[in-house]
């Protein structure tokens, strides 16, 4: 599952699940258990069905209506300092969850 389609085919991984998703999000979009699934199912699906190497296959997922996401996405330009403290604290509780589950 990725991405980053020109990357990794020019590596020629035997099968890849591509989506057409910013970096960072080749499991399907955050906090959205069905696209985190389809993304999942899809994958599975591609690792049974391909018979032949370099195989890709993309997901019929969008990531937005239309494809302006592309030249925004993680600009931090549209957002007022509130906002980016807001999500400052969230990314640092988020982090110390994780912490606490990989320390038992």
């Amino acid at each position: 599952m990725g991405c980053a389609r020109d990357i990794v085919e020019y590596v020629g991984v035997p099968r890849f699940w591509w989506s057409d998703f910013p970096l960072g999000h080749s499991a399907g979009k955050p906090h959205d258990n069905t696209s985190q699934h389809a993304t999942l199912l899809g994958a599975l699906d591609l690792f049974e069905q391909a018979r032949k190497p370099r195989t890709t296959r993309q997901s019929e997922q969008i990531w937005a209506p239309d494809e302006s996401w592309k030249a925004d996405f993680m600009s931090i330009k549209h957002l007022d300092a509130k906002t980016i403290a807001a999500m400052k604290r969230r990314h640092e509780q988020d982090r110390a969850a994780l912490h606490k589950i990989k320390q038992g």
